[in-house]
């Protein structure tokens, strides 16, 4: 048996619903070793952000390249990362090692509306991480800060996806959960070859959504930490975040986290 590592760099969700405990979830449940970089630590739950408590620089880099030199880490994927410092720091020591999949999930605001990204730090974002991406995953909120665009249409989308591109990225994943203009969701993915194709699955009402820019992040990575095409990785891991979201856990009186064992589940069934 194979058994393949995926790093997450990411903020520490106390409620368990996203963050790093969503990422690690995520890689367990899709069989692939999860190991970690722990940037900040949240005060959380399903109401909202409570409280941030960055770690120091020095200790999340210390915390990669432990992992980095004794793993054989075969996808990385970044989720809230804080400050420019960490930004640039942790963009740094990539460039160090043998390039893998990197996943970039641009974290910037809490479900509640909690600012999780210092506003000094989107300019670090674009100019030292969103180049090194193998995928950016915006959600719309997220692509419009990054690319100063208002995104109403599917050509507003279109024409953001084609920004994160010429930003460096070699593919982006536009998220279309934010719309409420469509009867779907629908996920729109570009890259630098010119490829490009939309994922649609049923909407579902729910207010259990907690996490799932981090989940379907941290699902994208582990397929690709296995060894998917880039676009499979896509299309399967759209499959294990509906499936996350159509059977919530309904736990906290919130913003639910989603059921991270669902498309475990699911396969079962099918087989």
């Amino acid at each position: 048996m194979t058994v393949q590592v995926a790093l997450t760099i990411a903020g520490s969700d106390s409620g368990g619903g996203a963050g790093i405990q969503a990422d690690l979830k995520t890689f367990q449940e899709l069989g692939v070793f999860g190991t970690s970089a722990i940037t900040a630590v949240t005060a959380q739950n399903t109401h909202g952000v409570h409280g941030v408590y960055p770690i120091q620089t020095e200790g999340v880099i210390a915390q990669m390249r432990a992992v980095l030199d004794d793993f054989d880490v075969k996808a990385c994927k970044t989720g809230m990362l804080f400050s420019a410092e960490i930004i640039t720091e942790v963009a740094t020591l990539l460039k160090e090692y043998p390039s893998f999949p990197l996943v970039i999930d641009p974290v910037m605001i809490a479900k509640g509306g909690q600012t999780l990204l210092q506003q000094q730090a989107i300019q670090a974002l674009k100019e030292h991480l969103l180049p090194l991406a193998t995928i950016v995953t915006p959600n719309i909120p997220e692509a419009e800060v990054l690319t100063g665009m208002k995104i109403r249409t599917d050509e507003d989308i279109q024409q953001a996806a084609a920004a994160f591109i010429q930003m460096g990225a070699k593919a982006v994943v536009m998220k279309g959960g934010h719309r409420n203009d469509v009867l779907d969701a629908k996920d729109y993915y570009a890259d630098e070859e010119g490829q490009s194709f939309t994922v649609t699955t049923p909407w579902i009402q729910t207010k259990d959504t907690h996490g799932t820019g981090c989940t379907f992040a941290a699902a994208l990575t582990s397929f690709l930490a296995k060894g998917y095409s880039l676009t499979d990785a896509v299309a399967e891991a759209k499959q294990f975040i509906q499936a996350a979201i159509e059977n919530g856990l309904k736990i906290g009186s919130g913003h639910g986290p989603t059921n991270h064992w669902a498309y475990g589940d699911l396969k079962k069934e099918i087989h």
